[in-house]
């Protein structure tokens, strides 16, 4: 922030670094998003043991993981991100929060597989409230230079939820059944939502900039029609969208995956894969996130083009994982993946808000989250589950081996496009300051 800025702002509390306010709420903010992630992945954790209750096929299963849950997610994510670049995005949050949560309790009381995917679809549509929201609160408490490495904190959640919370989930699924671990997942969350309601203060929108922006107020249309015209959000939508196929097929079915190929128990993945992948993912988003966040402003295209290379990575590492034999070097892919996968979330999110105005960063996120959700989680796991009935009669148990593989092609693809949007990347951050 420029000198003039500074003293313009002294009769208030300085915005945009590590202060208490600002690390409680993106601490916070964090908590959250673990719950969001925890509470739609412990179906994949409970999927054989559905599937052995209730006599379904992997396709069906792979409907209700992807499409029941993703639908009103995608879609709904949209309206509520226009609603939160306009009003209070705390309580919007703190309201999806809630509702998600009892539907996650709901879940452990569904009786078959049409009221599992009604519970899916409601905990889609309070979850919608979560991502966009808080990647603008962010946004508007951490200055340009410092989001790559909050926005990367904040992408942590998924690991913190496999390794803090996956091994119980998995524990309780274990000893008390499957239902009680949905009830054991969803509870905590509505205590957490009123206590988010009542401690954490809504950002003053723009506060953190270094100048203005032009686009301060501004409709649905002239959103689109801007963000239509931003070569760099363009392709990130387009990466974005490969890699949530990679990541929702395999988050749908790798617990299946190492029970059918590796004759791994459930409680067996969730208390020693589940972790491992929780702490690897960790360290590789804080490491992209923090050598992002020393790059110089003449290394501006190398913010995207790190984490393009990272996803390019996660091709050749997935595939070792699904194929190789030797315990070693399936875990070597498990352990690459896990590490490499994750890095760009920050980074990628952070270019996002850096592309667009101020009044436009939660629509623009949700848009990514509908493509990454519409066309990544609902063809990702339900391909998947098609191919395991269709190569099921050749190859029995290991036909999964061969229908994962889709996740070793789509990152390879999402880092293209990612390599590809560092090009125009300081152009369209200059468009977005109004220039």
């Amino acid at each position: 922030m420029n000198a003039e800025a500074e003293s313009a702002g002294d009769d208030k509390p300085r915005v945009g670094d590590w202060n208490f306010p600002a690390i409680y709420s993106l601490g916070f903010l964090c908590l959250i998003s673990v719950f969001n992630y925890l509470d739609r992945a412990i179906l994949g954790l409970a999927l054989p043991l559905i599937k052995e209750e209730m006599q379904v096929s992997d396709t069906a299963l792979g409907l209700v993981s992807g499409l029941a849950f993703v639908l009103f997610y995608a879609i709904l994510g949209v309206p509520i991100a226009w609603a939160a670049d306009r009003w209070n995005r705390r309580n919007i949050i703190a309201i999806g929060f809630a509702f998600w949560s009892v539907m996650t309790v709901a879940t452990g009381f569904i009786a078959n597989i049409w009221q599992l995917a009604i519970a899916r679809f409601l905990m889609g549509a309070g979850e919608a409230a979560g991502l966009a929201p808080s990647n603008s609160m962010i946004s508007d408490t951490f200055r340009r230079e410092r989001r790559p490495l909050a926005l990367a904190i904040f992408g942590t959640a998924n690991s913190i939820a496999f390794i803090a919370l996956f091994p119980i989930a998995g524990w309780i699924a274990t000893e008390y059944g499957w239902r009680t671990m949905f009830v054991a997942a969803g509870l905590p969350g509505l205590g957490l939502a009123l206590l988010f309601f009542f401690t954490v203060r809504e950002p003053e929108r723009g506060a953190v900039e270094d100048k203005p922006s032009r686009f301060a107020n501004v409709n649905f249309r002239e959103t689109i029609g801007f963000l239509r015209g931003t070569r760099t959000y363009l392709l990130i939508l387009l990466g974005v969208t490969f890699m949530g196929a990679n990541v929702f097929a395999a988050g749908a079915w790798t617990p299946t995956f190492l029970n059918r190929v590796h004759d791994m128990t459930i409680a067996e993945v969730a208390t020693s894969i589940g972790p491992v992948r929780g702490v690897l993912g960790a360290v590789g988003i804080l490491a992209g996130g923090l050598m992002i966040d020393r790059l110089g402003a003449r290394w501006t295209a190398w913010r995207i083009r790190i984490p393009a290379l990272a996803c390019i990575l996660v091709g050749p590492a997935e595939a070792l994982f699904l194929l190789g034999d030797p315990q070693w070097l399936w875990l070597l892919g498990f352990g690459l993946t896990s590490f490499l996968t994750l890095i760009h979330q920050g980074p990628i999110y952070a270019a996002t808000m850096n592309v667009v105005g101020v009044r436009m960063r939660a629509l623009a996120v949700a848009i990514l989250i509908f493509c990454a959700s519409l066309l990544g989680q609902a063809v990702g796991p339900l391909a998947v589950g098609i191919l395991n009935d269709a190569l099921q009669p050749e190859f029995g148990p290991l036909a999964i081996r061969y229908s994962l593989l889709i996740i070793a092609i789509t990152p390879v693809l999402a880092g293209i496009c990612f390599w590809a949007a560092a090009a125009s990347y300081r152009r369209d951050m200059t468009r977005a300051e109004g220039d």
